[in-house]
C-alpha cells in the first residue's frame, strides 16, 4: 500500500481510523491496528478479531516510527494498537514552547 500525506486508513479489528501526517520514503513495511493490517478507509470487510494487545489508539493523538519517518494522527478511537510488524508506533509527546522572555 502506498502511503502519501493526508491518506487516510482504518482498522479491520476495531473503530480506529488513522491519517497519514507523514509518509515514509520505503514501501516495505507491514502496518498494523489491533494485530491485522490497517486498508484504506472505505474499503469495507469483514472485522476481524483483535490478535494483539497493547495500548489503545486515542483520539487526536500523533503516533511514529522514527527510522522510517511514519507519523499517524489518529482521528477515530480504537481498541487496538498501532504497530509494524511485532514493533510498536509510539506516542508523540507535545513539544516544548518557546520562553516567551
Amino acid at each position: 500500500m502506498e502511503l502519501r500525506p493526508g491518506t487516510r486508513l482504518e482498522s479491520t479489528t476495531c473503530q480506529a481510523q488513522l491519517v497519514v501526517v507523514r509518509a515514509p520514503t520505503a514501501t516495505d513495511f507491514d502496518l498494523r491496528c489491533g494485530g491485522e493490517p490497517l486498508q484504506p478507509l472505505g474499503t469495507g470487510g469483514e472485522r476481524k478479531p483483535l490478535s494483539s494487545a497493547g495500548e489503545s489508539v486515542q483520539l487526536g493523538k500523533r503516533y511514529a516510527h522514527e527510522e522510517l519517518g511514519l507519523e499517524l494522527l489518529c482521528t477515530r478511537p480504537g481498541e487496538g494498537s498501532l504497530s509494524i510488524g511485532d514493533e510498536p508506533l509510539f506516542l508523540l509527546g507535545a513539544k516544548p514552547l518557546p520562553a516567551s522572555d
